[in-house]
Parts: C-alpha cells; sequence; structure tokens
C-alpha cells in the first residue's frame, strides 16, 4: 500500500520550511474497517496537505495510544509517554535538518498526549501545532453535512466510513451499513475502556456514511490548514 507512504526524494524535500507528521494507530474497527483505518485516515488528510501546501509530508506513526480498545484482538498500543518521545525525536531531527515548524496531524482521538507535547514546545518557543482540532473536525462534519456529531459517532460510524469511501473506497466492504451500533452513555470509558459500552466495538452509524461526505469534509480539512499554517508563521 504505497499510497501510505510519501515518495519524495531529498530534492524535493528541499526548501520546505514546514513538516507534516500524521499519526494513526492499530486498533479495532468493527468487524468490518481495517485495525489500520486511524493511519489511512491521517494520511490521507496529510497527502490532501501536501498536495495543496509546500509542506514536507512524512511517513505515519501507526501504532499509537488505543488502550481503550483492548479488549478486542489486534488493537496494538504503545505507551503515551513512547509516542511522547517519538514526537520529541522527530521534532528535533527535523531541526537539524533545518525544518523548524511541525504539524501532527492527528487520526485517533485517544492520543491525548499530543496536545501536550505541542503545548510544552510551543512554552518553549518552538513551532508544533496539532491538526485537525475539535473545532476543525466539527467543522468539517457540518461541510460534509454528516447527519450525526462526535458524541453519537465516536468510533468506525458516519464520519470515519464516509472519509474511506471517498478516498479509499476498496477498504469498505459492501456490507458496511449493517454495523450500526449506538452507544451515548460513555461516561466511564477512560476507567473501563470501550468494551462495556459496545459488543462489536463500533459506536456510530455508518450506514450513514457516503462518499459525498467524505469528500466534502476532506476538502474543509484543507482549507482550514491554512489557519494552521499562519498560526505557526505567527
Amino acid at each position: 500500500m504505497t499510497h501510505l507512504l510519501p515518495l519524495h526524494t531529498s530534492a524535493d524535500a528541499r526548501d520546505r520550511a514546514v513538516a507534516v507528521l500524521p499519526v494513526g494507530s492499530f486498533e479495532q474497527h468493527g468487524a468490518f474497517l481495517p485495525l489500520a483505518t486511524d493511519t489511512v485516515i491521517a494520511m490521507t488528510i496529510a497527502s490532501s496537505v501536501a498536495e495543496a501546501y509546500p509542506v514536507l509530508l512524512l511517513p505515519p506513526v501507526t501504532i499509537s495510544c488505543s488502550h481503550e480498545h483492548a479488549a478486542w484482538p489486534g488493537t496494538v498500543s504503545i505507551s503515551a509517554s513512547t509516542l511522547y518521545a517519538i514526537v520529541r525525536d522527530v521534532a528535533e531531527s527535523l531541526r537539524h535538518s533545518g525544518i523548524h515548524k511541525l504539524v501532527l496531524v492527528n487520526g485517533h482521538g485517544g492520543n491525548y498526549v499530543l496536545g501536550n507535547v505541542v503545548q510544552e514546545a510551543s512554552a518553549r518557543g518552538e513551532r508544533m501545532a496539532l491538526f485537525p482540532t475539535e473545532l476543525d473536525w466539527l467543522a468539517a462534519r457540518a461541510a460534509g453535512g454528516l447527519e450525526t456529531g462526535p458524541e453519537t459517532d465516536m468510533h468506525a460510524g458516519e464520519l470515519e466510513t464516509s472519509l474511506l469511501l471517498h478516498a479509499h473506497p476498496g477498504l469498505v466492504p459492501p456490507d458496511y451499513a449493517t454495523h450500526d451500533e449506538r452507544a451515548d452513555e460513555r461516561n466511564r470509558l477512560l476507567t473501563f475502556g470501550l468494551g462495556p459500552y459496545t459488543e462489536s466495538g463500533v459506536v456510530g452509524h455508518p450506514s450513514l456514511a457516503t462518499e459525498e461526505k467524505g469528500r466534502a469534509a476532506l476538502a474543509n480539512l484543507v482549507e482550514t490548514f491554512a489557519d494552521v499554517l499562519a498560526a505557526l508563521d505567527h
């Protein structure tokens, strides 16, 4: 699946002031979407951004903090401290090569530590950003005409399935509309994980997903990325 890897050369990377690091995960997405769904989505957003703006696209971090999905086979996690260290090491390596601005394109909501990495880097005077934020995702949902919000559509639902239907339709099986499961009440998710709240691992309505919604949501994210670059230049 070489579409998940940047194939540019060292010459292509010359004069790039901003690098983009996709951060995905390897975790259950019900019985119908790949374990690598979040990585595919993060890379899809990052590569679309790289087509629209002069940034250096980095290869994705493919395993991250998916501990809330540990009840399902196939899920693999690293610790928050390990993910923190990976991002810090990447940022330091980029600075040695003359690139002082880094955007983390996060495809997994459980990577809470990325917000801390960015805040701490900013406090040190480094230029780092996290994208998409919760507000960015809300704007993308509205632009895509999604019918469910993040409370109902939390995992393997309308948004993620729509993005894959648009960008990688071959990863979505024909029976995707039969995998709906609702679990709006997840108040102790951090304590118990997702297991007690959903039998299938899905939280949302993939039956509502369409290619058109995914296309419009992705286009909105690419447009919004201009605000990230402006913030890094501030």
